[in-house]
Protein backbone atom coordinates (compact mmCIF):
# COMPACT_ATOMS: atom_id res chain seq x y z
CA UNK A 1 0.00 0.00 0.00
CA UNK A 2 1.62 3.41 -0.78
CA UNK A 3 1.76 6.17 1.35
CA UNK A 4 -0.97 8.16 -0.34
CA UNK A 5 -3.34 4.95 -0.34
CA UNK A 6 -2.45 4.62 3.16
CA UNK A 7 -3.59 8.19 4.46
CA UNK A 8 -6.63 7.66 2.74
CA UNK A 9 -6.92 4.71 4.54
CA UNK A 10 -6.76 6.25 7.94
CA UNK A 11 -8.79 9.03 6.96
CA UNK A 12 -11.33 6.68 6.50
CA UNK A 13 -10.55 4.87 9.29
CA UNK A 14 -10.85 8.40 11.14
CA UNK A 15 -14.63 9.00 10.30
CA UNK A 16 -15.07 5.71 11.14
CA UNK A 17 -14.09 6.07 15.10
CA UNK A 18 -15.56 9.59 14.96
CA UNK A 19 -19.47 8.00 14.20
CA UNK A 20 -19.00 5.26 17.12
CA UNK A 21 -21.74 5.15 19.15
CA UNK A 22 -21.03 1.43 20.96
CA UNK A 23 -20.70 2.61 24.51
CA UNK A 24 -23.63 4.23 25.67
CA UNK A 25 -22.33 5.52 28.83
CA UNK A 26 -19.66 7.09 27.07
CA UNK A 27 -21.49 8.58 24.66
CA UNK A 28 -23.34 10.22 27.30
CA UNK A 29 -20.96 11.36 29.17
CA UNK A 30 -18.69 13.03 26.21
CA UNK A 31 -22.12 14.52 24.99
CA UNK A 32 -23.00 16.13 28.58
CA UNK A 33 -19.35 17.44 28.94
CA UNK A 34 -19.86 19.27 25.01
CA UNK A 35 -22.93 20.37 25.60
CA UNK A 36 -22.03 21.97 29.63
CA UNK A 37 -18.69 23.27 28.92
CA UNK A 38 -16.19 25.03 31.13
CA UNK A 39 -16.53 28.06 32.11
CA UNK A 40 -12.92 28.93 30.52
CA UNK A 41 -13.87 27.55 26.99
CA UNK A 42 -18.02 28.44 27.14
CA UNK A 43 -17.77 30.45 23.88
CA UNK A 44 -16.19 27.42 22.38
CA UNK A 45 -17.36 24.83 20.43
CA UNK A 46 -16.81 21.15 21.45
CA UNK A 47 -15.57 18.06 19.44
CA UNK A 48 -17.77 15.60 21.57
CA UNK A 49 -17.53 12.81 19.79
CA UNK A 50 -14.65 9.82 19.71
CA UNK A 51 -10.99 11.28 18.95
CA UNK A 52 -9.28 9.83 16.19
CA UNK A 53 -5.67 9.31 15.91
CA UNK A 54 -3.44 11.83 14.49
CA UNK A 55 0.26 12.10 12.49
CA UNK A 56 2.68 10.55 10.04
CA UNK A 57 1.46 7.47 8.78
CA UNK A 58 5.16 6.77 8.00
CA UNK A 59 5.53 7.14 11.52
CA UNK A 60 8.09 4.57 13.08
CA UNK A 61 7.60 6.21 16.29
CA UNK A 62 3.99 5.43 17.94
CA UNK A 63 2.45 6.85 21.05
CA UNK A 64 -0.24 5.38 22.54
CA UNK A 65 -2.28 7.45 25.72
CA UNK A 66 -5.04 6.16 27.48
CA UNK A 67 -8.23 8.21 26.74
CA UNK A 68 -9.31 12.02 25.32
CA UNK A 69 -9.18 14.61 28.14
CA UNK A 70 -13.12 15.82 28.79
CA UNK A 71 -11.34 19.76 28.13
CA UNK A 72 -8.96 18.60 25.91
CA UNK A 73 -8.96 16.36 22.87
CA UNK A 74 -13.02 16.26 23.63
CA UNK A 75 -13.30 19.65 23.43
CA UNK A 76 -10.56 19.80 20.23
CA UNK A 77 -10.93 16.70 18.56
CA UNK A 78 -7.43 16.04 18.83
CA UNK A 79 -5.29 13.52 20.71
CA UNK A 80 -3.16 14.96 23.69
CA UNK A 81 -4.99 18.63 21.68
CA UNK A 82 -5.68 21.80 24.40
CA UNK A 83 -5.05 20.37 28.07
CA UNK A 84 -1.75 20.58 29.68
CA UNK A 85 -1.06 17.17 29.51
CA UNK A 86 -0.74 17.89 25.47
CA UNK A 87 1.33 20.78 26.16
CA UNK A 88 4.16 18.32 28.34
CA UNK A 89 3.69 16.06 25.12
CA UNK A 90 3.59 18.02 22.23
CA UNK A 91 7.06 20.31 23.86
CA UNK A 92 8.43 17.20 24.39
CA UNK A 93 7.92 15.72 20.63
CA UNK A 94 9.31 19.18 19.48
CA UNK A 95 12.35 18.59 21.21
CA UNK A 96 12.92 15.46 19.86
CA UNK A 97 12.18 16.65 16.27
CA UNK A 98 9.09 14.60 15.94
CA UNK A 99 6.96 18.07 15.60
CA UNK A 100 7.30 20.72 13.61
CA UNK A 101 6.13 23.22 17.08
CA UNK A 102 5.89 23.10 20.33
CA UNK A 103 2.82 23.99 20.84
CA UNK A 104 -1.25 22.37 20.16
CA UNK A 105 -4.01 24.30 20.77
CA UNK A 106 -6.53 23.21 18.29
CA UNK A 107 -6.93 20.31 15.25
CA UNK A 108 -6.44 22.84 12.73
CA UNK A 109 -3.61 24.60 14.15
CA UNK A 110 -0.50 23.14 11.23
CA UNK A 111 1.11 21.16 13.46
CA UNK A 112 2.86 18.39 11.89
CA UNK A 113 4.20 15.65 13.06
CA UNK A 114 7.24 13.43 11.25
CA UNK A 115 8.15 10.10 11.89
CA UNK A 116 5.27 9.64 14.86
CA UNK A 117 1.69 8.86 15.24
CA UNK A 118 -0.28 9.84 17.97
CA UNK A 119 -3.49 7.75 19.34
CA UNK A 120 -5.32 5.97 22.86
CA UNK A 121 -6.95 2.74 23.21
CA UNK A 122 -10.32 4.60 24.04
CA UNK A 123 -11.31 7.07 22.26
CA UNK A 124 -14.36 8.62 24.14
CA UNK A 125 -13.71 11.25 27.11
CA UNK A 126 -14.54 8.81 30.23
CA UNK A 127 -16.18 10.16 32.82
CA UNK A 128 -13.01 10.19 36.12
CA UNK A 129 -10.67 9.49 33.25
CA UNK A 130 -11.18 5.70 33.93
CA UNK A 131 -13.20 3.82 30.94
CA UNK A 132 -14.24 0.17 32.49
CA UNK A 133 -12.74 -2.83 31.10
CA UNK A 134 -15.99 -3.60 28.46
CA UNK A 135 -15.46 0.14 26.80
CA UNK A 136 -11.49 -0.54 26.86
CA UNK A 137 -12.04 -4.10 24.84
CA UNK A 138 -14.98 -2.56 23.09
CA UNK A 139 -12.62 0.23 21.29
CA UNK A 140 -9.48 -2.20 20.97
CA UNK A 141 -10.31 -2.91 17.15
CA UNK A 142 -9.54 0.24 16.34
CA UNK A 143 -5.68 0.45 17.66
CA UNK A 144 -5.35 -2.86 15.75
CA UNK A 145 -6.45 -1.39 12.72
CA UNK A 146 -4.31 1.86 13.03
CA UNK A 147 -1.50 -0.09 13.77
CA UNK A 148 -2.09 -2.21 10.66
CA UNK A 149 -2.12 1.13 8.57
CA UNK A 150 1.42 2.27 10.08
CA UNK A 151 3.68 -0.52 9.07
CA UNK A 152 7.03 1.25 9.77
CA UNK A 153 6.23 1.42 13.38
CA UNK A 154 9.25 -0.16 15.21
CA UNK A 155 9.00 2.16 18.45
CA UNK A 156 5.73 2.10 20.95
CA UNK A 157 5.54 4.42 23.36
CA UNK A 158 3.33 3.83 26.20
CA UNK A 159 2.35 6.81 28.47
CA UNK A 160 1.08 4.81 31.21
CA UNK A 161 0.20 1.42 32.80
CA UNK A 162 -3.09 1.30 30.76
CA UNK A 163 -1.48 1.79 27.70
CA UNK A 164 1.42 -0.44 28.37
CA UNK A 165 -1.57 -3.45 29.37
CA UNK A 166 -3.72 -2.77 26.17
CA UNK A 167 -0.41 -3.12 23.69
CA UNK A 168 1.12 -6.01 25.73
CA UNK A 169 -2.20 -7.94 26.00
CA UNK A 170 -3.44 -7.19 22.57
CA UNK A 171 -0.07 -8.21 20.83
CA UNK A 172 0.72 -11.60 23.69
CA UNK A 173 3.52 -9.90 25.41
CA UNK A 174 4.48 -12.96 27.90
CA UNK A 175 6.44 -12.82 30.18
CA UNK A 176 4.91 -9.52 30.81
CA UNK A 177 7.78 -7.38 32.39
CA UNK A 178 6.87 -4.87 35.15
CA UNK A 179 5.74 -1.02 34.00
CA UNK A 180 7.87 1.41 34.94
CA UNK A 181 9.72 4.28 33.15
CA UNK A 182 12.19 3.64 30.24
CA UNK A 183 10.88 -0.03 30.42
CA UNK A 184 11.80 -2.02 27.36
CA UNK A 185 9.87 -5.06 25.71
CA UNK A 186 10.33 -6.32 22.61
CA UNK A 187 6.90 -7.01 20.67
CA UNK A 188 5.38 -8.64 17.34
CA UNK A 189 3.05 -5.83 15.95
CA UNK A 190 2.70 -8.74 13.08
CA UNK A 191 4.39 -10.94 10.44
CA UNK A 192 7.98 -9.66 10.57
CA UNK A 193 6.86 -6.52 12.28
CA UNK A 194 9.60 -6.70 15.26
CA UNK A 195 9.15 -3.43 17.85
CA UNK A 196 9.86 -2.59 20.82
CA UNK A 197 7.78 -0.87 23.39
CA UNK A 198 8.81 1.81 25.46
CA UNK A 199 7.09 2.64 28.75
CA UNK A 200 6.81 6.08 30.32
CA UNK A 201 5.16 7.49 33.38
CA UNK A 202 1.91 9.14 31.63
CA UNK A 203 2.06 12.82 30.73
CA UNK A 204 -0.58 13.70 33.05
CA UNK A 205 -0.77 16.60 35.84
CA UNK A 206 -0.63 13.85 38.72
CA UNK A 207 2.50 12.87 37.48
CA UNK A 208 3.74 16.28 36.00
CA UNK A 209 2.76 18.35 38.85
CA UNK A 210 4.13 16.06 42.04
CA UNK A 211 7.60 15.83 40.00
CA UNK A 212 7.13 12.13 38.93
CA UNK A 213 7.50 12.45 35.62
CA UNK A 214 10.37 15.49 34.59
CA UNK A 215 10.74 16.54 31.41
CA UNK A 216 14.24 15.42 31.23
CA UNK A 217 12.61 12.20 31.91
CA UNK A 218 10.39 12.36 28.64
CA UNK A 219 12.98 13.67 26.72
CA UNK A 220 14.92 10.66 27.42
CA UNK A 221 12.37 8.21 26.38
CA UNK A 222 11.72 9.92 23.04
CA UNK A 223 15.47 10.68 22.86
CA UNK A 224 15.87 6.69 22.67
CA UNK A 225 12.94 6.21 20.62
CA UNK A 226 14.30 8.36 18.10
CA UNK A 227 17.64 5.88 18.25
CA UNK A 228 15.78 3.01 17.98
Amino acid sequence: MDRRTRLRTLDDLAAEIADCRACPRLVAWREAVAVERKAAYRDEEYWGRPVPGFGDPGASVLVVGLAPAAHGANRTGRMFTGDRSGEWLYRALHRAGFADRPVSVARDDGLRLTGAYITAPVRCAPPANKPTPEERDRCRPFLLREIDLLPEVRVVVVLGQFAYDVVCTAFGVRPRPRFGHGVEVPVLLGPDRPATIVGSFHVSQQNTFTGKLTEPMLDAVFARARQM
